[in-house]
């Protein structure tokens, strides 16, 4: 569980500053502002700030629909061993 734990609390962090380098980037945004926008992306709550040029739309749309595959996979790899030895649990064949 330590492993799989490890390799989403990876995948999210990796996200998060992906999601801040862009908007830093596109937006000219604070890191403290990008930090801000890209969590809120990454947890699904939506932007802060509209972004204001084309690179900046482009670069949230994107990184918005890849946020949500990142966390539909994350909690997957997260919870796979959980879900593994409740299937052993329940001698679950194949």
């Amino acid at each position: 569980m330590v492993v799989s734990t490890s390799i989403g609390l990876g995948i999210i962090l990796a996200s998060l500053f992906a999601g801040m380098w862009g908007y830093h980037w596109f937006e000219s945004m604070t890191w403290i502002d990008a930090f801000a926008n890209a969590s809120m992306i990454l947890s699904g709550m939506g932007p802060l700030a509209q972004p204001q040029t084309f690179g900046g739309k482009l670069f949230a749309g994107i990184y918005a629909l890849y946020s949500g595959l990142a966390v539909v996979a994350t909690t997957g790899i997260t919870f796979a061993p959980v879900v593994h030895r409740f299937l052993h649990r329940l001698h679950a064949e194949k």
